[in-house]
């Protein structure tokens, strides 16, 4: 099957997505109960521990977290003297590549050390993306608040300043909605590096990899760039353009979701409190324009093409200030929750992963033939 379209390799306990349904559940609780009501700390545990935390076991579990945000100082060394014009998920990719040689324990591949590096990269991932941010436009980059939470210490970091109460939950809820999905490309990169018997900076490093491809994460900064070529043109006018012209509209669509994806349902009205007010506000109704206008659309209303994750997570990220190019590293920040989950899954019961290949080539040549 091309692409292993439709196959089953493992089983799994981290997510289950239903795309028929329009469903996604993170280890028996509904996304859509998830993010309304949890912060990215209580998904965390639920995807690392197989349980939602109580009140005693977050306070801890928040505790260590922040005690894991600073950066290594050879891995700020390392930032600082990256080309300042490189891509934000390339600077990642290179920092937690580089996180692994000031590790002592990088090799040990037991579950107890995983976790433990799990936490480290989750927590100091963050400070990665905001420092890159700062150091690429000449500032110097803000050390962790570690009275503020996952999220609000991200924006203060990115920032310099503490963000709105409006701003924090955005953040959160993106990063709940973002922090797991089956076996998607870069959940599968990070389990076949994993099946090699590798350690988890080396599984992570190929999942930042995997993810920076515009087919995988890099699609919520293409779903931004045409936002913006329809504010010029407008709407209705640039998707006629985009029908006509055999262009591709990004973020509608979705290779497992035949109906709504469920994420969506709350990244639409995060979008829309967030334009309430704002003076970027018609970024939100630039969106809507062209979903509408897609919407109307025999070919989509056939195929049953609606937005994806990756749809309103574009205008809602650019109202908060992030620029588009650093769009795929807040996914990275989300989704190593996920990766390292799956890692940590498929080092419980580890085999090789090697499926076989279809050899369509000649079998009769001969030099000099």
């Amino acid at each position: 099957m091309s692409g292993l379209e439709g196959e089953t390799i493992a089983d799994t306990q981290k997510s289950r997505v239903d795309g028929q349904a329009g469903v996604l559940i993170y280890h028996g609780y509904d996304i859509l109960d998830l993010g309304e009501n949890a912060d990215f700390e209580e998904v965390a545990y639920l995807l690392w521990n197989n349980a939602y935390p109580t009140a005693d076991q977050l306070k801890e579990f928040d505790a260590e977290l922040k005690s894991l945000r600073a950066l290594p100082e050879p891995v700020m060394t390392v930032l600082k003297a990256l080309p300042k014009d490189g891509h934000p998920v390339a600077a990642l990719r290179t920092a937690v590549s580089a996180m692994s040689l000031t590790d002592s324990t990088a090799d040990d591949v037991n579950l107890e050390n995983s976790l433990a590096i799990a936490k480290k990269l989750t927590a100091s991932i963050p400070t990665i993306v905001a420092a890159w941010e700062r150091l690429r436009n000449g500032l110097e980059p803000v050390a962790p608040n570690n009275d503020l939470g996952h999220a609000a210490n991200f924006l203060y970091m990115f920032t310099g300043e503490e963000a709105s109460p409006e701003a924090v939950d955005a953040i959160d809820k993106y990063l709940v909605l973002l922090a797991d999905h089956g076996f998607n490309a870069s959940t599968f990169s990070a389990r076949v590096t994993t099946g090699t018997l590798s350690d988890m900076y080396s599984a992570i490093t190929t999942a930042i990899g995997t993810l920076k491809g515009p087919a995988h994460g890099g699609a919520t900064q293409a779903a931004m760039a045409q936002f913006i070529d329809a504010q010029k043109m407008g709407a209705q006018e640039w998707f006629d353009d985009a029908r006509a012209s055999g262009k591709r509209v990004m973020g509608i669509g979705h290779r497992v979701y035949k109906v709504e994806d469920p994420r969506a349902k709350i990244l639409r009205p995060l979008a829309q409190k967030l334009a309430e007010g704002h003076e970027q506000g018609y970024w939100f109704d630039v969106a809507v324009g062209v979903e509408n206008a897609a919407r109307a659309d025999q070919y989509f209303i056939d195929r049953n093409l609606f937005p994806n994750v990756d749809y309103y997570s574009a205008p809602a990220l650019y109202m908060l200030g992030i620029p588009m190019d650093t769009f795929t590293s807040m996914f990275t920040m989300s989704r190593v929750v996920g990766w390292t989950s799956h890692v940590l899954e498929q080092m419980e019961n580890n085999r090789l992963i090697r499926p076989r290949a279809n050899y369509v080539g000649p079998t009769d040549l001969k030099i000099g033939g």
